[in-house]
């Protein structure tokens, strides 16, 4: 699976998921662009650990929230490396609370970056890979949360579950310009996010998977790099990375 001669951007790509998802796609021939919100050291780190691997990265500061920010963003992809190929839309915040504590801010704040986010950076995306005629992919990094809910997240499920909705009505839309607009819904992986948990949280989720442990975030790379890479007859789906959490 090569990507040389690709372009990949990938939002929230500072640590985590995204970076793994960064470094995967970098190691396969893609240059990648590189957005952070925050957190300049460890965004200098992912574009450093790129590089080392020989890879091909630019860094680019941005709310994915700001729409203007976005199309900077992609107008900087295209400065820079004349083209754009995939687009993985991974930033995402959380605010939990249950919903008698939970402010209109704390809700707001989780939709505008993970669904409005996304929006935005698809949106600023699609016009140049309609002109390119080349085809593209768009990867929209969901989660179980927005398949099966979560107590304290009726605004991180709300928004991963609009994402689902977003990635089906998108890969019909864009199907016929071979654009395929698919989704990933990781379960529990091992993340700074998840790391930060309450200790019998984290117990109660894991007993909740059949594989007994958490997941990595190379493991949700690995099937961002397969649709990126191999995925031209894969459309509007979800790929659960969950080690059989919803298992059906």
């Amino acid at each position: 699976m090569q990507l040389v001669g690709k372009v990949a951007l990938v939002t929230g790509a500072s640590r985590g998921i995204g970076r793994a998802v960064a470094l995967r796609l970098a190691s396969h021939g893609a240059a990648v662009v590189v957005n952070y919100a925050s957190g300049d050291a460890a965004a200098a780190e992912t574009l450093r650990l790129l590089e080392s691997a020989g890879g091909r990265g630019l860094l680019f500061q941005a709310n994915v929230a700001d729409a203007r920010a976005c199309e900077a963003m992609v107008a900087a992809t295209l400065d820079n490396f004349g083209r754009i190929d995939i687009l993985v839309n991974n930033a995402g915040i959380t605010r939990d609370n249950i919903i008698v504590r939970m402010k209109t801010e704390e809700w707001q704040a989780v939709l505008d970056t993970n669904l409005t986010g996304a929006f935005n950076c698809t949106k600023a995306v699609v016009r140049p890979l309609l002109r390119q005629k080349t085809g593209g992919r768009i990867i929209n990094i969901a989660s179980v949360v927005g398949l099966a809910g979560g107590i304290g997240q009726t605004n991180y499920a709300a928004a991963k579950a609009g994402l689902l909705g977003l990635t089906k009505s998108l890969a019909r839309e864009l199907a016929s310009r071979q654009i395929t607009v698919n989704a990933v819904a990781p379960g529990f992986i091992a993340t700074e996010m998840t790391a930060a948990l309450p200790a019998a949280l984290r117990e109660s989720m894991l007993a909740q998977v059949p594989l007994g442990r958490a997941g990595t975030p190379e493991e949700v790379a690995e099937v961002v790099l397969f649709l990126a890479a191999a995925g031209s007859y894969i459309t509007g789906q979800v790929v659960t990375v969950d080690g059989g959490m919803l298992m059906s």
